[in-house]
């Protein structure tokens, strides 16, 4: 028997999330771990659906938005429509070191074509702000908008797993990219405005593109060079990004 911090077997938890829709495993996190749940958004592509759900949970639950400072505008637009169509408790979280500073000290870390520089400019820009704010918050459990189609990586996830000493929860894992497109029409929820271009994905605006027949979803990100960011890998402190 596996157990838990949190008073919960994490095999017979797995089981029930896996019987559960992506709805009642949000309720499930936020009966579990109460003040110590929240939610990260990206204000992606997908976004709107965890969104949407989080704002029918009935508790203002903390929503972690890591801003890198190189969103896309239209990212940026996006994120201000949801919020106004959304009763949302987003808690927006930078690095601690300014676009300018870090492209002073350590170049344009993304356009190198060194997977180590891109690993340096997630765990500056994204993995070391989200984990500061999750001790900030007190998060125990936080749940995010991953599907298992997307990477090789995601594919291997679990609904709930130990990620960096906390509880990352999975609500959206076995989702199709079907399910995101006809839950947005079914709730009439704006799609982002670079659906419209052919993207699948979006990140930053230097690492993200459209899918352009030799290349989709997750494999457009990055150059190429991989397609993790940092956030949902176990290392500690970004290790193994």
């Amino acid at each position: 028997m596996t157990t838990t911090t949190a008073g919960f077997d994490l095999d017979s938890a797995c089981l029930e999330l896996s019987a559960a829709d992506a709805q009642g495993r949000l309720r499930w996190g936020l009966a579990t771990f109460g003040d110590g749940f929240a939610l990260t958004t990206s204000f992606g592509i997908q976004s709107a659906v965890l969104l949407h759900m989080a704002s029918r949970l009935g508790a203002a639950v903390p929503i972690i938005w890591v801003d890198t400072g190189y969103l896309p505008p239209e990212t940026y637009q996006y994120a201000e429509t949801l919020m106004g169509l959304l009763s949302l408790n987003i808690q927006p979280v930078q690095a601690t070191m300014s676009p300018a500073r870090m492209e002073a000290l350590h170049g344009q870390l993304w356009s190198t074509g060194r997977v180590e520089d891109l690993e340096l400019y997630h765990r500056i820009r994204k993995v070391e702000p989200l984990d500061r704010a999750l001790v900030d918050l007190q998060v125990l459990c936080w749940a995010s908008g991953v599907r298992g189609r997307q990477t090789e990586h995601r594919k291997a996830m679990e609904p709930l797993q130990r990620v960096r000493g906390r509880w990352a929860l999975r609500p959206l894992l076995d989702w199709t990219s079907k399910d995101v497109f006809y839950y947005l029409q079914e709730h009439d929820l704006p799609q982002h405005p670079l659906f419209e271009q052919g993207y699948s994905t979006v990140g930053d605006w230097h690492s993200s593109g459209p899918d352009d027949g030799s290349a989709s979803g997750r494999a457009t990100r990055f150059g190429g060079l991989k397609q993790e960011c940092g956030i949902h890998l176990p290392g500690v402190g970004g290790e193994g990004i």
